[in-house]
């Protein structure tokens, strides 16, 4: 489990909003390679191994994204300052205040910001704490002399720059992982520390396994495109959703039975739920209200497959997110488990 969190470091340490994640796969690329493997690049980005099973006939098909909420430079405002449009779902409130990098194509350069709401001072503006957060209002305060759209058009800063948010990752001494992009770069870390242990162990999977990071997810068609035409079973590892009426909690692994596409795959949930309760995992299973998966947008791109969801449960999703290690533990031995099970009957 260290080595896990180790990748889960090192994966938060990357900015890869959804379109900007060449170096989030370079990285993944190069630590697969080092592990002995010949991950593949796909034609959108993303990055695949494949282990050959037992079965090679039939094949799984297990996925987890690495690409993020972000945002894009909408505008570059008369003050100087920026205006943003978002990359991913998530309402505006629950990134204001954050620090964030503007990634330059023009130079190359980055240059540090804060995103804060125009009327942010209360000593100015009566409606600071009551204004409603929107793109109009939103705006990127750079941490540079500038005072007007010239300035910092000088710096090389043009509309469609991505703009990353600090991801400020923080592991507690009571095992609570906090940080941004935990969704989905938990799942990300888990399928990297398990394919480290097959090869060092010499594993061969039951089923021949197509271990894919998706770099689209964020926006909703994630990996679908690779999909090999043997797969019968899609796996999506990503965050289990916290709150009201949520049975998801940060020590348990998440089985999702529904999300907002419709439900998931009866007999594959089962499956998951038996091997659970063999080998003693602690799980939740619970209805994700407003979500979709990588396995959820194959199924409505048509897919012939079961597919199933599971993640770690993580708290405040698409905000300052947290779980535990405990979840990441059971989450990790949940995949393990079903990796090395027979197909879903």
């Amino acid at each position: 489990m260290n080595q896990t969190v180790e990748y889960l470091k090192e994966l938060t340490a990357i900015a890869s909003p959804t379109g900007f994640t060449e170096e989030v796969a370079a990285y993944l690329v190069k630590t697969l390679t080092e592990m002995g493997y010949s991950p593949i690049r796909t034609a959108k980005g993303g990055v695949t191994v494949v282990l050959k099973g037992e079965n090679d006939e039939q094949h799984r098909y297990i996925t987890a994204h690495v690409d993020t909420l972000g945002a894009i430079v909408r505008a570059v405002k008369p003050d100087g300052r920026l205006k943003l449009d978002r990359i991913g779902g998530f309402p505006w409130n629950m990134i204001e205040g954050e620090n964030c990098t503007v990634h330059v194509a023009n130079t190359g350069k980055t240059h540090s910001g804060t995103i804060l709401v125009h009327q942010t001072s209360c000593h100015v503006y009566k409606d600071a704490g009551t204004v409603e957060r929107t793109q109009d209002n939103m705006e990127v305060r750079l941490d540079e002399k500038v005072t007007n759209e010239k300035e910092t058009r000088d710096l090389g800063i043009e509309v469609g720059d991505f703009i990353s948010f600090d991801a400020r990752t923080i592991v507690t001494d009571t095992g609570f992982i906090k940080s941004r992009h935990l969704d989905d770069k938990v799942s990300a870390a888990i399928l990297l520390n398990l394919l480290r242990i097959y090869k060092e162990e010499g594993v061969t999977l039951p089923v021949t396994t197509h271990f894919a990071f998706s770099v689209f997810e964020e926006v909703g068609h994630g990996a679908n495109s690779s999909i090999p035409a043997q797969a019968v079973e899609y796996l999506a590892v990503d965050m289990g959703a916290m709150g009201d009426d949520q049975q998801t909690d940060e020590y348990t692994v998440s089985i999702c039975v529904k999300d907002a596409s419709g439900p998931y795959h009866y007999g594959f949930r089962q499956h998951l739920m038996a091997l659970a309760k063999e080998q003693n995992i602690p799980y939740k299973l619970d209805i994700y209200p407003f979500y979709g998966s990588d396995a959820s947008a194959a199924m409505s791109a048509g897919a012939e497959v079961k597919h199933g969801l599971l993640g770690a449960g993580i708290e405040s999703s698409h905000s300052y997110e947290r779980t535990h290690v405990d979840s990441v533990v059971a989450t990790e031995r949940m995949v393990d488990a079903y990796l090395k099970s027979d197909l879903v009957k």
